[in-house]
């Protein structure tokens, strides 16, 4: 079994802290390394390392800093399928699917650093004023910064997080999730090899109380967190205290809304693989689905369909399309949100029962007869289930869908140009209009409601790595007194 360590000022290093945390395959429910979890002591020098590393990082080049950053994910790129397979044997992704996601999380890594190369860290603004004099807006780094993954997208969230914080001049503490370190490990492990400075990135193991300490830590100026609603909530509070910033990306129930215009057969194929792949663990799953009566009877025959293609197996396998579940808790909680349903009047056309064989597996799942009183429909499932609601007309099916304390994304399927107009007024971060996913990276957004707080991509990104300072030069210097 391995064990792992952190990775602080380009030492790798046994943690402080006592408790030790097993990391679990889900699929065979064996334990496949260890470690001991950081405490406050191990964020302590974490954070010191790159407060020590941060000032010759961010003294150079912008150019310089973008060519580390790929080199390093050109060493990653050149590793993609060997964390792919570790990402599996953590948190049980097929190995094609993940994959696909680390290849684009290389390429992410790369179009986010390349932003910085034309974003104005320095601009001159016009203004009143005698000729000669200037303004100038000048965005410094903030110095040291936090990143906590969650565990469902371990590459891709460090990742999707570390490229404007870099490039902007920031150095980084990451805390992944315990459920699935082993990829992030091996993440730092090509950088400290590719040329990034030591201290530049810090890798803290641990668990809720090794990021609460993160979090707190007076000298981390950013924390950029995605998980739970209630982490978030404390990431919140804590760094508020502090006077600290904080990028929240939280929970969703995210909506689909299908318009009676459109090819019911095919929309089903798409939501299938919206609400299904990654075994429904995803931020932005497919939660809630809200189908015109008009369609309805056609797109549940062809949802149920698609999900039984959903063959449940070891992620290792390539034939496997769904795997398990990340662990034991959270296969309950899939369970229990079918269960309510089914005990309020749902039916279950496919799935809806946990299989007996080991791991952590559920099958793909379609119920219809939910309704707003159940949990299916309410709060965040984070499985492989699909709930159909029947709506009588396009606006009925929006209002449902903005009916949510979460406020992640939503997709909406309509050909009716009014339709679209009215989708985009939908009180979310993304919405996302005949194709879930699209977009591409100058987009930005900000999550709403419960999904979290602070607006993210492209420029906004660099807007939250960065402060800004006004340096305002007269046109001359007062003459001297004689």
């Amino acid at each position: 079994m391995e064990t792992l360590q952190n990775l602080i000022g380009g030492r790798w290093e046994e943690p402080v802290g006592e408790d030790v945390v097993a990391v679990v395959n889900p699929a065979t429910e064996e334990a496949i390394a260890n470690f001991r979890a950081g405490n406050a002591e191990d964020v302590d020098h974490a954070v010191a390392a790159a407060g020590a590393a941060q000032h010759e990082w961010a003294t150079l080049t912008v150019a310089r800093r973008v060519e580390r950053i790929h080199a390093w994910a050109e060493a990653i790129a050149a590793h993609a399928a060997e964390l792919a397979e570790l990402e599996c044997r953590e948190m049980g992704k097929p190995v094609g699917i993940g994959r696909t996601f680390v290849d684009g999380a290389v390429a992410g890594l790369k179009a986010a650093a390349d932003q910085a190369l034309t974003y104005p860290f320095s601009e001159t603004v016009a203004g009143p004023g005698p000729e000669g004099e200037r303004t100038d807006i000048v965005r410094h780094p903030l110095g040291v910064t936090a990143v906590i993954t969650p565990w469902n997208f371990p590459v891709a969230m460090v990742l999707g997080a570390l490229g404007p914080l870099l490039a902007a001049g920031n150095t980084v503490v990451v805390k992944p999730s315990e459920r699935s370190p082993l990829s992030t490990v091996r993440l730092f492990e090509l950088a400290a090899s590719s040329g990034l400075p030591p201290g530049v990135l810090n890798l803290v193991l641990g668990d809720g109380r090794t990021g609460a300490a993160l979090a707190e830590h007076e000298d981390v100026r950013l924390v950029h967190f995605t998980g739970s609603v209630g982490a978030g909530r404390a990431v919140g509070t804590a760094t508020g205290q502090r006077l600290n910033r904080c990028v929240l990306e939280l929970g969703g129930k995210d909506p689909v809304v299908i318009d009676a215009g459109v090819d019911p057969v095919a929309i089903a194929q798409a939501v299938a693989f919206g609400a299904f792949i990654n075994t429904g663990q995803i931020c932005t799953s497919m939660e809630r689905i809200y189908v015109h009566e008009r369609i309805a009877d056609a797109f549940v025959e062809a949802l149920v369909a698609a999900a039984r293609t959903f063959t449940i197996g070891d992620g290792l396998d390539p034939a496997t399309v769904l795997g398990p579940l990340v662990d034991a808790r959270q296969r309950d909680t899939v369970r229990r949100h079918v269960e309510d349903a089914v005990t309020k009047g749902a039916t279950v056309h496919t799935g809806g029962a946990v299989p007996e064989r080991p791991g952590y597996f559920y099958p793909a799942t379609v119920l219809t007869g939910v309704d707003d009183t159940m949990l299916v429909m309410t709060e965040e499932t984070f499985g492989p289930v699909a709930p159909i609601s029947v709506v009588a007309d396009f606006e009925e099916g929006l209002t449902r869908a903005a009916a949510s304390r979460y406020g992640l994304a939503a997709t909406v399927y309509t050909d009716d140009p009014e339709h679209i107009a009215a989708a985009a007024h939908l009180p979310v971060g993304v919405v996302w209009v005949n194709q879930w996913q699209g977009g591409g990276p100058e987009r930005l957004y900000e999550p709403a409601r419960d999904s979290g707080m602070g607006a993210t991509g492209a420029r906004a990104a660099y807007d939250a790595a960065t402060r800004p300072a006004t340096v305002h030069i007269a046109a001359t210097a007062p003459a001297v007194a004689r």
